[in-house]
Parts: C-alpha cells; sequence; structure tokens
C-alpha cells in the first residue's frame, strides 16, 4: 500500500472516532440538559404528559404543528422562551440551542 494510503487510513480512523464520539457526547449533555430544564414540563418522552404539561397545555414534540416548526423557529422558542417557557439563550450558546433543537426532534420521532 502506498505511503500516502496508508497514511489516510490511519487519520481516518482516529478522525471518524472522534467526530462520532462529540457527536454522542452533544446528545449526552442535550440529553442532561433537557432532564434537567425541560423534563418536568415537557415529559421525559417529549409528549407532555405530566402534570405541568397538561395545566400549562404544552404540546408534545410528536404533534404536528411542533413538528413542522422549522429549526430557527425551534431555536427562537428555546432562546426566547414563549408562554410560561423560560428562556436559556443566555445559559445556552448557539451550538447547544442547536444540539438541542436536534434531540427535541429525536423526542418528536
Amino acid at each position: 500500500m502506498p505511503f500516502s494510503l496508508r497514511f489516510a487510513v490511519r487519520l481516518a480512523v482516529p478522525v471518524a472516532f472522534l467526530l462520532f464520539a462529540s457527536s454522542d457526547r452533544a446528545d449526552d449533555k442535550s440529553a442532561g440538559t433537557y432532564r434537567q430544564k425541560c423534563a418536568a414540563c415537557h415529559g421525559p418522552d417529549g409528549k407532555a404528559q405530566t402534570p405541568a404539561g397538561k395545566n400549562l397545555g404544552v404540546r408534545s414534540f410528536g404533534d404536528p404543528a411542533v413538528a413542522k416548526m422549522t429549526e430557527a423557529e425551534l431555536s427562537a422558542v428555546i432562546e426566547k422562551g414563549k408562554g410560561k417557557m423560560p428562556s436559556y439563550g443566555k445559559s445556552m450558546n448557539a451550538d447547544e440551542v442547536k444540539a438541542m433543537v436536534a434531540y427535541v426532534r429525536s423526542l418528536g420521532k
């Protein structure tokens, strides 16, 4: 095998590991943040079947109206809040908000 190909293969494996590992860490962080800040109302599964969620009329992430929201719309709700939902724009950076949108989408499936 030519040197450049061997080098590329040796480099590709650790790079792929780092990409997948960092993605898992982001998912883990989003899941932890969700449990801490969101699950009381939205429920651990995103279906909003909690006493607080029912009392506030929170929609399930699987609701068609929520499912058709754009990434920008969901990001704005997380950053600015909506109704009784507090804003998290000061406590979450743009990458964390984006990861949370992806996590919320995964709960809606």
